[in-house]
C-alpha cells in the first residue's frame, strides 16, 4: 500500500508505472472517506488517431481501475487548473508534466511555442500552484535526461527545459518517486 503525502512527484522512463502509482494513491484517496473526491488533470492532445485511440484507452482503463476518478483535459494552462479544481478534500493528479512540457515548446496547433524565458516563467508559476495547493497533489513527469545527447537543436532545447522542470518540480514536492520496472524508488520523502 502507498501512503500519501501533501505532494509527490513521480518520475520514470515509458511504461515504467508511474501513472499506475497515482491512480493507486487517487484509489487509496477515495477510499478513505466518500468527501474525498479525485481530478486527473490530463496535458495530452490527441494530434493523430494513435493518439486518439490512446487517449481513449487510458479512459476506458482508468474508469475500470479508479472508478470516480474525474478527468480535465487543460493541455496548456496547468497551473490555474490545479487552482480551478484543487481544493482540501480533492486528490489532484497531473498526468503529465512531460507532454505539458511538449505542448508548450513544440504545438502541434497554429499557435507560437514559448521561448525559454517564457518556459521557465511557465514552471516557476507550476511551482507556485504546487505550494499553494490545497489539497493533496500527484504530478507525473518522465525522466529523459538518461540517454545519449540528442540531436537537434530544438530536442536539446527540450530535455534541457525538461531537466530544469523536473528539478523546480521536485524541490516543490514532498516527495519524488523514481519508478523503474514498477517498483517505486523513494528519492526524497520529507519527514
Amino acid at each position: 500500500m502507498a501512503d500519501l503525502t501533501r505532494s509527490e512527484f513521480i518520475l520514470g522512463g515509458q511504461r515504467s508505472g508511474k501513472s499506475r502509482r497515482a491512480e493507486v494513491l487517487a484509489r487509496q484517496w477515495l477510499e478513505r472517506s466518500p468527501d474525498h473526491r479525485a481530478v486527473m488533470v490530463a496535458t495530452g492532445q490527441a494530434w493523430d488517431d494513435e493518439m486518439r485511440e490512446r487517449i481513449a484507452r487510458h479512459r476506458r482503463d482508468r474508469a475500470e481501475r479508479v472508478p470516480g476518478l474525474v478527468t480535465v483535459e487543460e493541455p496548456l494552462a496547468l497551473a490555474e487548473a490545479l487552482g480551478r479544481v484543487g481544493d482540501a478534500k480533492t486528490l489532484v493528479v497531473v498526468d503529465c508534466l512531460t507532454l505539458w512540457m511538449t505542448n508548450l515548446m513544440m504545438p502541434v496547433e497554429a499557435r507560437q511555442a514559448l521561448d525559454e524565458t517564457a518556459v521557465v516563467a511557465a514552471g516557476h508559476v507550476l511551482c507556485e500552484a504546487i505550494a499553494a495547493a490545497p489539497g493533496p497533489l500527484v504530478l507525473v513527469g518522465n525522466e529523459i535526461g538518461l540517454g545519449v545527447i540528442p540531436l537537434g537543436r530544438e530536442v536539446r532545447a527540450f530535455v534541457d527545459a525538461l531537466g530544469r522542470l523536473n528539478q523546480s518540480v521536485a524541490a516543490a514536492c514532498e516527495r519524488v518517486t523514481l519508478m523503474a520496472a514498477g517498483l517505486p524508488l523513494t528519492l526524497k520523502d520529507k519527514p
